[in-house]
């Protein structure tokens, strides 16, 4: 069509389920249903995006109209827009081993019911638990000829326990959520562990701040790989000057034990078998050996500032792709967990998420752990709470010294753009020197 250089078409279709448990009454379950397209039109140096919802599929007459009101939408802008070369290939979606689609809804209520006992404790006020599963049916195609459809169902739950004791209150947090199918069964541990962190919580010191050894556990280290490394190699912050790590390429910004992956490829809660723009994914090293190395790309940005490969444009359905992340974390090194608490002699040891900030252009983060101990002659000894973990993004991984050979992996959902992705990050337990550790404990 004339003026159109290129276009494509996603196509999802599917369904969602929730469970909400609070205190024992179910509040709310049922499965809903979707039908989302979005077709986008390059014309000239400009995208024009048409959301569709109720999609049929069409083609002839019908199909035509749709470009040409896709074009009329375009956005002109003064620079040429560009789309990168890029690899094809769609990975085998991994099987489930038992499709939460074959387990009646009173079922599911039944077991998730369970879990969110299992969260009852002397101390315990309040509980709480949830269930999400949602299938997609996945389809898309370009003007190029391109054609890729998959299915791909991702289900999980969440269990909440707070505890309070004279004014004080507390608050413990378990999750699970998986890729390879129904994960609700025997699942009471974590249900129990919410509750016991809530009550340890309640015993636990308020912890004093400043500059000392510090130990991460896998979570909390994940969290830093995504929020700090991640986002800021991403291809359009870079574009937009957003990003501490623009112009950087081939750049020493941290020590050789430190290399930082992200990979949709894996089987873990972000695997994607093909990304929103029918591009290939594969594993990129954002940091390999603590040098700069590729950004994480789509076509467009891909076109623009180079370095690094396409594969990681995702997007919720009927939205427009972005650029995202999706399973980010530090590669494992040689040290053991017991070596690393070790070197670490007295400091402290940092573990779980409960979010945090990051401005990827400043360069700048704090994060709050769930909880931490301090460390004693490399032994774990008396819990604190209330603590956090701050700084500058380039010289926090200088800080970095020593990495485990235990990564672990957490699933989750990052935001961007209005847009929530399934992900998952990890990490081994880290060892950071002279970090900056923020607490409310007094002298």
């Amino acid at each position: 069509m004339d003026g159109i250089s290129y276009y494509d078409l996603r196509h999802v279709t599917g369904e969602i389920t929730h469970i909400d448990i609070d205190n024992g009454i179910i509040e709310s379950a049922g499965t809903s249903f979707f039908n989302k397209a979005i077709l986008r039109v390059l014309v000239r140096s400009g995208w024009g995006v048409l959301q569709i919802d109720n999609f049929s599929p069409c083609i002839g007459r019908k199909f035509d109209e749709m470009l040409e009101q896709a074009a009329r939408l375009a956005v002109i802008t003064e620079e040429q827009v560009v789309l990168g070369d890029v690899t094809r290939r769609q990975l085998p979606v991994p099987p489930m081993n038992e499709d939460p689609r074959e387990i009646s809804l009173e079922e599911k209520s039944e077991i998730l019911s369970e879990i969110e006992k299992s969260a009852t404790l002397p101390l315990v006020v309040n509980r709480r638990a949830n269930y999400t599963e949602k299938f997609e049916q996945v389809h898309f195609s370009d003007s190029s000829g391109n054609e890729f459809t998959y299915a791909m169902g991702r289900s999980g739950f969440n269990v909440l326990a707070v505890a309070s004791r004279n004014g004080n209150v507390q608050m413990g947090y378990e999750r699970e959520h998986s890729i390879h199918g129904f994960n609700l069964r025997h699942q009471q541990d974590a249900g129990r562990k919410a509750a016991q962190t809530a009550v340890s919580l309640l015993d636990a010191v308020a912890a004093k701040g400043g500059k000392m050894r510090t130990v991460l556990d896998p979570e909390l280290a994940g969290v830093f790989a995504h929020e700090a490394i991640g986002h800021a190699s991403e291809g359009d912050l870079i574009q937009e000057g957003s990003s501490v790590l623009k112009g950087r390429t081939g750049e020493r910004i941290g020590n050789e034990t430190l290399t930082i992956v992200d990979d949709p490829s894996l089987c873990e809660f972000g695997f994607d078998p093909v990304d929103a723009e029918g591009v290939a994914v594969a594993r990129t090293e954002i940091i390999r050996r603590g040098v700069v190395n590729a950004f994480l790309h789509n076509r467009e940005s891909l076109a623009a500032i180079g370095n690094g490969v396409a594969g990681h444009a995702r997007a919720m359905p009927g939205e427009p792709p972005l650029v995202r992340m999706s399973n980010t974390f530090i590669e494992n090194g040689d040290s053991t967990k017991e070596e690393i608490f070790a070197e670490c002699k007295n400091g402290i040891f940092l573990a779980g998420s409960r979010g945090g900030q990051v401005d990827p252009g400043r360069g700048i983060f704090q994060f709050n752990a769930e909880y931490g101990y301090l460390v004693e002659n490399g032994e774990c000894t008396k819990m604190v709470r209330d603590v956090s973990l701050s700084g500058e993004i380039l010289s926090t991984l200088y800080q970095i010294v020593l990495c485990g050979n235990d990564r672990k992996m957490s699933p989750g959902y990052c935001g961007k753009g209005g847009q929530s992705v399934p992900v998952s990050d990890g990490a081994p337990h880290v060892l950071l020197v002279d970090a900056v550790v923020g607490g409310s404990g007094m002298d």
